[in-house]
């Protein structure tokens, strides 16, 4: 390297070590780190949906009245009155739905690729709270339009809060101690969906979750930073040897040749991905409104009263036991999210999809298994109800436990068991479960958009 490259590739350095902005990018990165195939961008796309959802609240807020007497009234103004009003407001709306969607599939994406291993715990945990806020902060958006919508998605998910009601009863101390009632108010400011509970959702809305967002993201680069980047493969330098047909089989790799500077190379790519979101989201948001319902009636309930699409299966799995399905099995999905780091110790096929050919095998026989389990299920429901059906006197206390999500959860575990013992393999095992996991999340998702009716009574086909 001659004297004025050297100069160069100082001065690329300090671009990035210098600049706030980009300061959690490392000087250089992996070449394979660039490979579409290996992140399909998914971590930049999460960020640039919360760039454009935090530049178009911004924007919303000059026009919105965060009051029950004026809420309804400017969402129509900006609606109608405001110019280019709509389309900001259907950005925003669909940016929300956006980065949920991307952050379901950026986690998919590191789980399925081992990328929570070799000392990265932390930065997989951090991801986990990142999606709950995700899911949080756009729920807590729902509200401010004051509509049926969003009156009753809010009116389900605080009755959902209060189900521990159910065991505190079976127990015996509800009038001493009621956690869910406790959680209720807290969120509402009271019993009921009022005023109370528009300020707060609001405050959430716009302070403290996107505040909690930009924290938790900083902490996020950080900490893949401080791991030294993306979680690659083994042997990473072949693999891109294998992608470049300028390579000549057997020839000599010299050190650092694949390591290229973030600037600008890597933030030129991060920019065009933020520009196709941006494209795609605008063609998107001038294509479909955002709904927009009646103003909010609390004495005219929805019918069916549906939860936002991303809380349909855990209200489908509340039709079945309000305790069981919308506290216990959430409250057991997160656990394993969580362990997952800890209990998979394997160093082999890190940074690969699937953990290989055997992994990829493992995650379709889940998926198909998962749905058989519960489309059995399903059907037993439509055709011969379930054990109150069956057993009218049957203690309440008997269906916390038996009932088809806590079933359904217990044959996912034990599946996971019996693939983990059969392959030797922890992670496979792990695999098994996401699979079955996610799965669930899915059909039980579609169940509640497309086979749920008035009265929440099943539809059997829907789409004639």
């Amino acid at each position: 390297m001659n004297k004025m490259e050297k100069e160069s590739s100082i001065e690329r350095v300090r671009a990035v070590t210098k600049n706030f902005f980009i300061h959690f990018q490392s000087p250089k990165i992996h070449v394979y780190s660039l490979q579409p195939s290996f992140t399909y961008g998914l971590g930049i796309i999460n960020l640039s949906l919360f760039i454009i959802l935090l530049l178009s609240g911004l924007l919303l807020m000059v026009y919105y009245r965060p009051s029950v007497a004026n809420a309804y009234n400017s969402i129509l103004d900006i609606n109608n009155v405001v110019t280019g009003g709509r389309y900001l407001r259907n950005i925003h709306r669909w940016a929300a739905h956006g980065l949920v969607f991307f952050s379901i599939i950026h986690m998919s994406r590191i789980f399925y690729t081992a990328s929570y291993t070799r000392g990265r715990s932390m930065t997989w945990n951090i991801g986990i709270c990142l999606l709950f806020v995700t899911l949080f902060s756009s729920f807590s958006g729902y509200l401010l339009p004051w509509d049926q919508l969003g009156f009753w998605a809010v009116t389900i998910a605080s009755n959902i809060v209060s189900s521990t009601r159910e065991l505190t009863d079976a127990l015996l101390i509800t009038a001493y101690f009621d956690p869910g009632l406790i959680i209720k108010k807290l969120l509402l400011g009271g019993t009921d969906v009022e005023q109370n509970a528009l300020t707060r959702f609001y405050l959430l809305h716009i302070i403290f979750l996107p505040l909690i967002f930009i924290l938790l993201t900083g902490w996020h680069f950080w900490r893949i930073r401080k791991s030294g980047g993306l979680n690659l493969p083994d042997k990473v330098d072949d693999l891109v040897m294998a992608l470049d047909p300028a390579k000549k089989e057997g020839s000599k790799l010299i050190k650092n040749e694949y390591q290229l500077f973030s600037w600008p190379v890597a933030l030129w790519a991060e920019l065009s991905i933020f520009l196709s979101v941006l494209a795609i989201l605008s063609i998107f948001a001038f294509m479909i409104d955002a709904p927009l319902k009646e103003i909010a009636n609390p004495a005219i309930p929805e019918n069916p009263a549906k939860a936002p699409w991303y809380f349909l299966g855990v209200q489908e799995l509340v039709s079945y036991s309000s305790f069981g399905g919308g506290i216990l099995v959430p409250l057991l999905i997160t656990i394993a999210l969580f362990s997952f780091p800890y209990i998979d110790k394997e160093e082999k096929n890190i940074g690969i999809w699937f953990s290989g050919t055997r992994g990829l095998r493992v995650t379709l026989y889940s998926g198909l298994f998962a749905s058989g389990i519960i489309f059995i299920l399903s059907s037993v429901l439509v055709g011969l109800g379930w054990i109150r059906d069956w057993f009218p006197s049957v203690p309440s206390e008997l269906l916390i436990i038996l009932n088809p999500g806590i079933i359904t959860a217990i044959f996912f575990v034990l599946y996971s068991l019996i693939i983990a013992k059969r392959t030797n393999s922890i992670r496979l095992g792990a695999i098994a479960l996401y699979s079955c996991i996610l799965t669930g999340f899915a059909l039980f998702t579609a169940i509640g958009i497309w086979f749920r009716g008035p009265d929440w009574e099943f539809i059997i086909w829907p789409f004639f």
